[in-house]
């Protein structure tokens, strides 16, 4: 998932809400994405015809809904970059987890690929190597002791 993505937020949001709603529940209904979206079941119905236009959920009236191959491919793609992103937010940043994930929900639309593997990668780097000087304070994360933030310990 290099290029340029060809879905709308929105679209993603709802494959991403079938693919959950799949996980835990095994079945998706359209009553269930409307609920787990907190948006109007004829919201769901419109976003349903644009997915299956697509060739990106098998859909019939009246019926559960099923992620097709490409789907759920694009579906774990919206899901794995909402999960980067707010355990970035959370452990990194010390955002709390309710604003982390309403922030990486916004965020997993448009960030690609190189950016989500270097905070991947960074996540892993602070996580694993502390420098000197560096320190956890919940609630603002990881913060430099005061004569590193003033330009270092010579200053």
């Amino acid at each position: 998932m290099g290029g340029k993505r060809q879905l709308s937020a929105s679209l993603e949001d709802y494959l991403e809400a079938i693919y959950v709603i799949i996980q835990d529940k095994d079945v998706a209904r359209p009553k269930d994405v409307a609920q787990h979206l907190d948006v109007a079941a004829s919201s769901v119905t419109n976003a349903l015809q644009g997915l299956v236009k697509r060739g990106l959920v098998n859909h019939a009236p009246y019926d559960s809904i099923a992620l097709t191959e490409r789907g759920e491919e694009l579906a774990v793609g919206v899901l794995h970059r909402h999960q980067v992103l707010t355990r970035f937010f959370t452990d990194v940043l010390s955002v709390d987890a309710d604003a982390a994930a309403r922030c990486a929900c916004k965020m997993e639309h448009a960030v690609c690929d190189v950016v989500l593997n270097r905070l991947v990668d960074y996540a892993k780097f602070v996580k694993h190597s502390r420098p000197a000087g560096v320190r956890w304070v919940e609630g603002t994360g990881f913060v430099a002791d005061e004569h590193l933030s003033e330009g270092g310990a010579n200053a």
